[in-house]
């Protein structure tokens, strides 16, 4: 990865592809990559959607190489959802391969005159940028289906559905699984919206002809990738729970806990919940013919994924995540299955993030355009979506939108991205989180679930304030270097038990780039990544008074534990003073 491309779509005459070194940037990836080089170069005041903003993509430190768990693409850009700096990342094919085609980097900058929709074409022979208007308004499944007869199975796409196209603020960008299915989204923030902006419908990644990236100490390297693996099978998250029964194996642990929210964050915990819990799921996978257990990029060891198949046996979706399945399942008071299944492949088609569609739905409930519980209304309202309706266009653009245009009180977002699937009020870290991240309401960005409610890492009471904010900011830290090595996020729990398995990361890194990697390197990584987030969103006009849940969490108890969120915001004001 010594290159970085920049495509202007919005160069006179036509899009233009220029080449340079990776300078300051050299030993970066992902979320490191984008965050910096969106501080440095996008203005914090410009319209996410217009011609200043930029859309970078970059594959992790480790993506291309023979490591495992290094699969994860990083996309950057101002969120037109939020306002904030974004980072969103996905799993797929789509970071090994443009790893080994060279690029740390590939920048969509500018944007075009009239309404031409474009595809790019990058190899080892370069970049190649065509009008290809016969793609209008496709969805992602049909879309890679055709552009699958043309350049065939043995690469990687990036797309956008119609809700990218029409830049809705909901809006993913889907990378393809190793089956070449469009199931693996980086789905927050809007970040489909800014690439529809730039109208790049379509990205295709080759590498044939190149090999895996080679370490600077490959027999160092192997022997660290190979503890590592070690460690992660042998934990009990990763080896056991993970693998079984896909991260939807969190949804009788949160109900049980009392933090599951339901009807739109009244309740903590839903009757229904046993229907859809990863175990029922994964019961009903194998029956029908599918898999509880399946990587989304080769190189995965934990294959948290899974193949969802209808009563007949034909494949719906990949298995739905524990966040996909709670938006719309509890969230929404839907107890079935089936109908997840299908508003989660509605969800990957169309091109949206299923947590804010979730939530989104949830609003739309508790505003009166359906019933809790409405199976067919819910399926009814995200079929809108894809149609581009009036209706469509005002649920496409998210939570905080839909529960302004309908006049609902109560909307669970922050700084305007929908909260994912876990009560602050009881699960007071995951507050902290939600309220502090750069990124708008963002369970991964400090995943306090991990300590609060599953005991990795040590025990942080959930219902008590103490411990909490240093909890997540920890976390938060941790996370920003993750997610810039191309590691899925999953490796946390082995790392934070296992310091064998740490100090194995680290090997990794280490023999990769010839250095010596520390911990203490990995906590300033995080600090620099977000250090640079916490500065744009100033930039930006975000303060303290947006680091804050809706009031409602604050003055509602919610039961079984009937508390309300109480970190006192002096303390998460502290939170960045590092």
């Amino acid at each position: 990865m010594d290159r970085i491309a920049r495509i202007n779509m919005g160069a006179a005459g036509g899009p233009t592809v220029t080449f340079e070194e990776v300078g300051e940037y050299a030993g970066l990836g992902g979320r490191a990559l984008t965050s910096l080089m969106i501080a440095k170069e996008v203005h914090p005041l410009c319209h996410p959607l217009g011609n200043e903003n930029k859309l970078v993509i970059a594959p992790g430190m480790l993506s291309g190489t023979t490591g495992s768990m290094t699969g994860r693409l990083s996309v950057g850009c101002k969120s037109p959802l939020t306002g904030t700096i974004k980072e969103s990342n996905a799993g797929g094919q789509a970071a090994q391969v443009m790893a080994r085609i060279g690029y740390a980097a590939v920048i969509l900058e500018g944007k075009p005159e009239g309404d031409d929709l474009y595809k790019i074409i990058i190899n080892k022979d370069g970049i190649k940028i065509e009008v290809d208007n016969s793609l209008k308004l496709m969805d992602n499944y049909p879309l890679v289906d055709k552009l699958r007869q043309q350049y065939g199975d043995k690469v990687a796409y990036i797309t956008i559905g119609s809700a990218g196209e029409r830049q809705l603020l909901a809006a993913s960008i889907a990378c393809t699984d190793p089956e070449l299915r469009p199931t693996r989204h980086c789905g927050r923030g809007g970040v489909g919206a800014v690439m529809g902006s730039k109208r790049v419908k379509a990205i295709i990644l080759d590498d044939a002809g190149m090999k895996m990236r080679a370490p600077k100490d490959p027999e160092k390297f192997r022997d660290a990738n190979r503890k590592f693996v070690e460690g992660l099978r042998k934990h009990p998250v990763t080896g056991e729970g993970l693998p079984a029964y896909g991260t939807n194996v969190l949804t009788n642990v949160l109900n049980e806990a009392g933090g599951y929210p339901t009807y739109n964050f009244k309740q903590g915990q839903f009757a229904g919940a046993a229907k859809l819990s990863g175990e029922a799921q994964a019961e009903l996978e194998i029956k029908r013919g599918g898999s509880a257990t399946h990587g989304c990029h080769r190189g995965c060891v934990i294959q948290c994924s899974g193949i969802y198949n209808d009563k007949d046996g034909h494949y719906i979706t990949k298995q739905p995540e524990y966040e996909t399945v709670w938006s719309h399942g509890g969230n929404c008071g839907i107890d079935d299955l089936d109908t997840v299944a299908r508003l989660d492949f509605m969800d990957d088609n169309i091109g949206l993030d299923t947590i804010e569609m979730g939530v989104t739905i949830g609003v739309a409930m508790d505003a009166g355009l359906i019933p809790f519980g409405d199976r067919e209304g819910a399926i009814r309202l995200l079929d809108e979506v894809g149609k581009g309706t009036p209706l469509g266009r005002v649920l496409g653009c998210g939570a905080e939108i839909t529960g302004k245009v309908f006049g609902v009180e109560k909307v669970p977002v922050v700084k305007g991205q929908a909260m994912p699937a876990y009560d602050p009020r009881p699960i007071q870290g995951i507050g902290v989180t939600y309220a502090t991240t750069t990124q708008g309401a963002d369970h991964t960005a400090g995943y306090a679930i991990a300590t609060n409610i599953l005991k990795v890492g040590g025990d942080v009471d959930p219902l008590k304030t103490e411990g909490q904010v240093e909890l997540s900011r920890n976390l938060q830290i941790a996370t920003a270097a993750i997610d810039s090595t191309g590691m899925c996020l999953f490796i946390a729990f082995a790392i934070m038990d296992q310091p064998e398995t740490f100090q194995a990361l680290l090997d990794m890194l280490g023999a990769f780039y010839g250095i010596t990697m520390t911990g203490d390197d990995v906590v300033a990584l995080g600090k620099k990544v977000l250090s640079a987030e916490r500065d744009f969103n100033t930039r930006a006009g975000f303060t303290k008074a947006h680091d804050r849940l809706p009031r409602f969490f604050y003055t509602e108890p919610i039961a079984p534990h009937n508390q309300v969120f109480s970190v006192p915001d002096e303390e998460m004001d502290q939170l960045f003073n590092w």
